[in-house]
């Protein structure tokens, strides 16, 4: 007995229909105007990391981050974000700093020339309202007809994009999600453009999206960002972009220049499931992920979330997961909807749900439970050997991802769906994950499956390691 699993359709996207809907979704955003001296130039920050009210940042989980004008073009892209309190709320009484690892913001654009299909990426900086950058960003050359697609990553709950003119995220075409129903955490500007004119340098052969490979030390292939091996609850989210942060809360692009100049500045993250593919997973089985140069580093090799996508639609083979609609990021009150689970797809150049019913909420808890709990499984010894994402949650990788599959489960509702966890965890007095158990049996939905686990695996105690938003790969 096999799993029913995800199986994508060719079906093409419509681009004036998809154009049609971020547009609708573009223009409703609050506008707001900041100018130089709101950001407080040359006053630096207006407190330090030190200096915020604890009961705030434990009460407030959503933020807002002002878009500068003309976000798509060289100098856009060199004009610092905004990250400020929800609803006007002071930064520093809503925790809403860069400072504060619990609500930062991070904001990665991935850069098409369309007549020579080459790719490149760049980390526009976001700084905290009324503080100075670090040092300043780079202005990046684009070539002369770029496509620019900007990814937006959050840490906290929900993150409200702001216009810093009037038409700014219109023109910009961002997408925050379904009018007030905020996607949550991301958010995207220009995505549909972008894709629609890398799938036509694919078609001329002028984008080449290098195969994924297969892993030396397993001989599979290698896992993609719509891998069932490695989804959770809210696949293809957040970025992989760093900021330099230095103790006085200021924020700087990561470059050679400034590692050299802000001599003990810390490398500050996303929590990411593209930062958890791109620097723990792919590593550890010997692959490599998809890369680009950074124009904000010197041209170095740099990944991206937007990367992670063309790479999954080129090499990942069925079952393919796809943002289902019981992903909490895409509810509305609660409530399946399909319209908002195709902006969301949208922005990660997926098929759109209302030509894509394979991938039901039911098929999609099923094959992430049948596929990645054999695979967390065979590679328990290899993951336990790598430092663990978030220490807090798991000791190890191994245990780490274990307990995310554990939770993806609950937070996808997948036992209305006569669906059992597969995961058995045992943790310490702290509730940090230290060993896990599986059940391999093959479950379909509606069907109950067997309670005695058919296979079992335990990590190692390992208690080294930083959290993953806080390593430099």
């Amino acid at each position: 007995m096999t799993a029913r699993t995800v199986v994508p359709l060719a079906v093409p996207m419509a681009l004036g229909l998809a154009l049609g809907m971020v547009l609708a979704l573009s223009g409703g955003p609050p506008v707001t105007t900041i100018t130089q001296a709101a950001r407080g130039a040359g006053a630096g920050p207006s407190a330090s990391p030190s200096a915020q009210a604890a009961p705030a940042r434990a009460a407030n989980t959503d933020c807002s981050l002002v878009v500068p004008a003309d976000p798509l073009t060289a100098a856009g892209l060199a004009t610092p974000w905004l990250l400020t309190g929800p609803d006007g709320a002071d930064p520093a009484a809503s925790g809403c700093q860069q400072s504060n690892p619990n609500l930062s913001a991070f904001v990665q654009a991935t850069i098409l020339d369309p007549v020579t299909g080459k790719l490149s990426v760049y980390e526009p900086l976001v700084i905290t309202l009324g503080t100075d950058p670090a040092a300043a960003p780079v202005v990046p050359r684009l070539p002369r007809r770029a496509v620019v697609d900007i990814m937006i990553g959050f840490n906290g709950g929900n993150l409200r994009l702001v216009g810093a003119r009037p038409g700014t995220l219109s023109r910009a075409r961002c997408v925050n999600g379904d009018g007030d129903s905020l996607f949550g955490q991301v958010s995207y500007c220009n995505g549909v453009a972008f894709y629609a004119a890398a799938r036509a340098d694919m078609a001329f052969g002028r984008l080449r999206v290098p195969a994924g490979g297969t892993s030396p030390k397993t001989g599979q292939r290698c896992p993609t960002t719509r891998s069932f091996q490695l989804v959770d609850q809210d696949q293809s989210d957040n970025v992989t972009t760093q900021y330099l942060l230095t103790a006085s809360g200021q924020t700087a692009q990561v470059n050679a220049a400034n590692r050299a100049a802000l001599a003990g500045a810390a490398a500050i993250s996303n929590g990411s499931d593209n930062a958890l593919l791109d620097n723990f997973v792919l590593p550890a089985l010997g692959c490599t992920p998809f890369t680009a140069p950074d124009l904000s580093a010197d041209g170095a090799p740099g990944t991206s979330q937007t990367l992670d996508e063309l790479s999954a639609a080129r090499n990942q083979r069925a079952p393919v997961a796809l943002v289902p609609e019981n992903d909490p990021m895409v509810l509305v009150n609660g409530q399946f909807s399909a319209w908002k689970t195709d902006l969301y797809r949208l922005g990660v150049d997926q098929p759109l749900a209302g030509w894509q019913r394979a991938s039901s909420p039911a098929d999609y808890c099923a094959s992430m439970l049948n596929i990645q709990t054999p695979f967390i499984a065979a590679n328990a010894r290899r993951f336990a050997g790598v430092a663990s994402p978030v220490p807090a949650t798991g000791n190890n990788l191994f245990t780490f991802l274990a307990a995310r599959l554990s939770a993806s489960f609950t937070n996808l509702d997948c036992a209305k769906f006569g669906l059992r966890n597969t995961v058995n965890l045992s943790t310490d007095p702290n509730g940090v994950a230290v060993a896990a158990t599986f059940n391999l049996t093959v479950q379909l939905p509606g069907v109950a499956p067997a309670t005695t686990p058919s296979a079992s695996a335990t990590a190692v105690p390992d208690e080294t390691g930083t959290p993953w938003w806080q390593q430099v790969p």
